[in-house]
C-alpha cells in the first residue's frame, strides 16, 4: 500500500500579500515626504527665494539644530499644556458620559449645551478666559473645551449602542445598573471611547496653540504658538517653519501613541484591531 506524499508548504499568498501591502503603507509616504522636499528645496534654488520670505528645507533644520535648545523649552510648555487639557478632557467626557447613560433627563439638560460648547470658536473664548482666569489656567481650559466634546459624544454614542438583545438578556437574569454598565455597555463602548480619546489627543494641541497665541506672553514659560507669532514679527521665517514642524511632528506623535494604545487593547478581540493581525 503506498502512501501518497503531500507536497512541499509553500508561502500562504495572501500572506505575501499582506506584507507586501504593509511595506507599500510605510514606504509611500516616506517617497512622498521625499519629493515634496526635493521639489521645496529645488523651487527654493532655481527661483533664489530669500529666506524671509520661504527658506529652504536646510535652513529650516539648520534653525531647527541652532535654535533647539529655545524651540525645545517652548515645545515641553506646549506639550505639558496640551496633556492637561487632554486628560481633564477625557475624564470629564467619559464621567459626563456615564452620568448621561444613567440619566437621560441630565443628558436631555446638558448635552445642547456641550455642543454649544463645540461650535463656538476656541479662538473667540480664549481672550475671554485670559481675562478671568490666570494665564495658564485659561489656556488649560481653551485645550479642555477643544478636546471635550469628541469625547463626550463619543462615549455616549457608544454606551447607547448596545445590542438590544444583550441588554435584554442582562435584564432577564437580573443584573442591577452598574452590572450592566461594567459587564455590558462599558466594554461595548470601549472602542468609540478610544475614538475619541484619539480625536481629542490632536484637539487638545490645537486649543493649546490657539490659546497661547491669544495669550501672546513673552518669557521662559512661552509655548511653540508665541515662537510662531514672534518669529513673524521678526521675519525670522526659518525659525516659524521650524516650530511648525515641530508642532506637526508632536501632533503625529500624539496619535500615533493613542492609535498603539488603542491597539494593544482591542488587539485579542475586537473586529478592527483583530483585521489588522489576520
Amino acid at each position: 500500500m503506498s502512501t501518497r506524499q503531500t507536497p512541499p508548504v509553500s508561502l500562504d499568498k495572501a500572506a505575501v500579500d499582506e506584507r507586501l501591502l504593509r511595506i507599500i503603507r510605510i514606504l509611500a509616504p516616506i517617497m512622498v515626504l521625499a519629493v515634496s522636499i526635493g521639489l521645496w528645496s529645488l523651487i527654493v534654488r532655481i527661483n533664489n527665494i530669500q529666506p524671509y520670505v520661504l527658506p529652504g528645507p536646510e535652513a529650516v533644520f539648520q534653525t531647527l539644530i541652532d535654535d533647539w535648545p529655545v524651540l525645545s523649552r517652548s515645545l515641553l510648555v506646549t506639550l505639558s499644556t496640551t496633556l492637561e487639557g487632554f486628560v481633564a478632557a477625557a475624564v470629564g467626557g467619559i464621567l459626563m458620559a456615564l452620568l448621561f447613560n444613567q440619566s437621560k433627563w441630565l443628558e436631555y439638560s446638558l448635552f445642547p449645551y456641550a455642543v454649544i460648547l463645540q461650535v463656538t470658536p476656541v479662538i473667540a473664548i480664549a481672550p475671554l478666559l485670559l481675562i478671568y482666569l490666570p494665564q495658564q489656567t485659561a489656556v488649560v481650559v481653551c485645550a479642555w473645551i477643544v478636546g471635550f466634546f469628541p469625547v463626550l459624544s463619543n462615549t455616549t454614542l457608544g454606551l447607547n449602542s448596545v445590542d438590544r438583545n444583550l441588554a435584554g438578556l442582562f435584564r432577564l437574569y437580573g443584573a442591577s445598573r452598574l452590572q450592566t454598565l461594567c459587564y455590558l455597555k462599558l466594554p461595548a463602548a470601549l472602542p468609540f471611547i478610544l475614538g475619541g480619546l484619539r480625536i481629542a489627543g490632536g484637539l487638545s494641541l490645537i486649543g493649546a496653540v490657539v490659546a497661547e497665541i491669544a495669550a501672546g506672553s513673552a518669557g521662559a514659560g512661552s509655548g511653540l504658538a508665541y515662537r510662531i507669532a514672534e518669529s513673524g514679527y521678526r521675519l525670522n521665517i526659518p525659525r516659524m517653519f521650524a516650530a511648525l514642524l515641530l508642532l506637526s511632528v508632536a501632533g503625529m506623535v500624539i496619535y500615533g501613541l493613542l492609535a498603539f494604545v488603542s491597539h494593544l487593547i482591542l488587539r485579542r478581540w475586537h473586529e478592527s484591531a483583530l483585521g489588522k493581525e489576520s
